[in-house]
């Protein structure tokens, strides 16, 4: 399937489930122009260099939180470091998921989420949302997101609520874009951002 067929996919995916793939009243912008890489075009790259030598790029770590959006049903999380701020007019953020994750679908559903930015204490709560089909929010303290009603982790530093934007395809992820509707910063334990590189967490130090 070629990347337009993907987008398309992607873009069907979440009619189905009732998310929205862009939301007003931001002008939407002409869709680039998509095409299959052809085989003459892929580098010879082994997957373990590639996250060998992408791991020299230290990055933050966050925790994206959405509401239940059905009966009986827990709210969704999980521990992401591929996220940025994206727009500042309008107000944008992106994170990347990728395509097998299964709390993806959850977030979709709910049309919106919560960025969390974890502080340098919180690296064993970037581990239990790191576990797949685990009960992630046991012994959790949270309160909701004052727009999109999502989990706001205690302790985190900061926090972004958004709503979905747009949803693209990006190989084997999904680039999600979110408009920024409230975001704030709370008290933190005072020791700075939690940060990854090369598989082990640490701490920035000025």
């Amino acid at each position: 399937m070629g990347h337009a067929g993907m987008a398309a996919t992607a873009v069907r995916y979440l009619r189905s489930v009732g998310a929205p793939t862009t939301t007003g009243p931001f002008e939407t912008l002409p869709r680039p122009e998509l095409r299959a890489v052809g085989d003459d075009e892929r580098a010879p790259l082994d997957p373990g260099e590639f996250r060998r030598v992408l791991g020299n790029f230290a990055t933050g770590v966050t925790v994206i939180t959405a509401p239940p959006c059905a009966a009986g049903e827990g709210p969704a999380g999980f521990a992401c470091q591929s996220f940025a701020s994206l727009s500042l007019d309008p107000p944008l953020v992106t994170f990347m998921v990728a395509r097998t994750s299964t709390t993806w679908p959850r977030i979709a559903r709910a049309g919106v989420f919560c960025v969390n930015i974890l502080g340098a204490g919180q690296g064993e709560l970037c581990r239990a949302f790191a576990v797949s089909g685990a009960d992630k929010f046991a012994g959790v303290a949270y309160d909701a997101a004052p727009v999109s009603g999502s989990p706001r982790l205690a302790g985190a530093p900061a926090w972004v609520d958004c709503a979905i934007q747009a949803v693209h395809t990006g190989g084997d992820h999904l680039i999600v874009v979110g408009r920024v509707d409230a975001l704030g910063t709370a008290d933190g334990d005072g020791t700075g951002p939690l940060l990854f590189h090369q598989g082990r967490f640490g701490r920035f130090t000025p």
